[in-house]
């Protein structure tokens, strides 16, 4: 029965809106999975995300270019870097070639609990263990599919 179960509901319209309703209660699952593994280090998983970008660009960044490589669009990007400075876990520093703008990067804070959170990749893979490597592999083809992304 699957999701009638999880959400107490018999009836669905049909299969889109079945699938629609699923794909939305398994994100929000997945998101209070991770969100409890980062509470063990008191960062959200918009902060994870922020220093996942900016490890893996080397450069400075503005806060501008790194909104449009996260996750969650709607975030408030300044106001999460602040909160990762207040943490020292990013510097910012004024763009050189501009020098209203402010370049943000990672700091060596920032990278220990990086790698910390890397040694425990293990732990996030578990939050699909139902899942064979093929399935994990048709199931991200076919969410590519639907936002039409191939």
């Amino acid at each position: 029965m699957g999701i009638e179960k999880d959400i107490q509901q018999q009836l669905f319209r049909n299969e889109y809106q079945k699938a629609t309703v699923n794909i939305i209660f398994s994100a929000n699952w997945l998101q209070e999975k991770i969100k409890n593994f980062l509470d063990t280090e008191d960062i959200t998983p918009q902060q994870y995300n922020i220093l996942r970008i900016l490890r893996g660009h080397k450069e400075p960044l503005s806060t501008l270019q790194i909104r449009e490589r996260m996750l969650d669009k709607m975030s408030d990007t300044s106001r999460i870097v602040e909160r990762l400075q207040k943490k020292s876990l990013v510097e910012k520093k004024t763009c050189p070639t501009d020098k209203r703008l402010v370049d943000v990067v990672i700091s060596k804070k920032g990278l220990t609990l990086l790698e910390k959170l890397d040694r425990k990749n293990s732990e996030l893979d578990q939050m699909l263990h139902n899942l064979s490597a093929e399935e994990a592999q048709t199931l991200n083809g076919l969410l590519d599919k639907m936002r039409d992304a191939r």
